[in-house]
């Protein structure tokens, strides 16, 4: 039987290009396609696929809660995160959300099968680029002495919450009205102030103090 894939990606000439690639393996159906989450949403209510390759930042999308909607609604959905972002905390945030899979969008074209064909048996595929970021997504004791919530401003807050949510830099400026220099500022003063080293601790410590809910 073969595994049955919806596109989601803003770019026309990914989804082209991944149309093309699915259409050299006889174990995989191109079912559809998404530019934004919403029609992602609807399609995927529609079509039933087995699988999502998901872009992980569409305009005005955060593909970490499209995921997190879509493994609420259809548990059993295979959701493939495909992403430019080189990112720890995405990477973290990504399977937080039930994501099956990591890849980078400069992979080989036969990495990205080889991906597709991994999570659809039910394993968890990470591009070899971000496999270190899994050994270090836990924060230490020494970094859970950093200063408390109470000590952090409103706007780091703020800052913090949108980035442990799986935002970019350019993301959280956009909804905070900032530029993103100041966002970055913020962020370095939040990894500081916190005693964390990276965003992923930083993820970490918004879990451990219930900042995500």
């Amino acid at each position: 039987m073969s595994i049955r894939i919806l596109i989601a990606d803003d770019h026309a000439v990914v989804r082209s290009g991944l149309r093309a690639l699915l259409g050299t393996d006889p174990d995989l159906e191109f079912v559809g396609e998404a530019e934004d989450g919403a029609e992602t949403l609807r399609q995927v209510e529609a079509l039933r696929p087995d699988l999502v390759l998901l872009d992980l930042t569409m305009p005005h999308d955060n593909g970490i809660e499209i995921a997190k909607q879509l493994k609420e609604k259809h548990p059993k959905l295979t959701v493939l995160f495909l992403t430019m972002h080189e990112d720890e905390a995405l990477l973290h945030e990504a399977l937080r959300v039930g994501g099956a899979g990591y890849v980078i969008k400069r992979a080989e074209e036969a990495e990205i099968l080889q991906a597709i064909h991994a999570v659809s048996n039910g394993d968890i595929y990470v591009h070899p680029s971000m496999t270190r970021a899994l050994l270090h997504q836990t924060i230490t004791s020494e970094h859970r002495r950093g200063a408390p919530v109470e000590k952090l401003t409103p706007r780091e807050l703020d800052v913090l919450h949108l980035l442990a949510r799986g935002n970019t830099n350019r993301q959280t400026a956009e909804v905070l009205g900032l530029s993103v220099r100041t966002v970055e500022n913020h962020r370095a003063n939040l990894m500081g102030k916190l005693g964390v080293a990276s965003r992923v601790e930083l993820v970490s410590y918004a879990e451990e103090h219930k900042l995500l809910e």
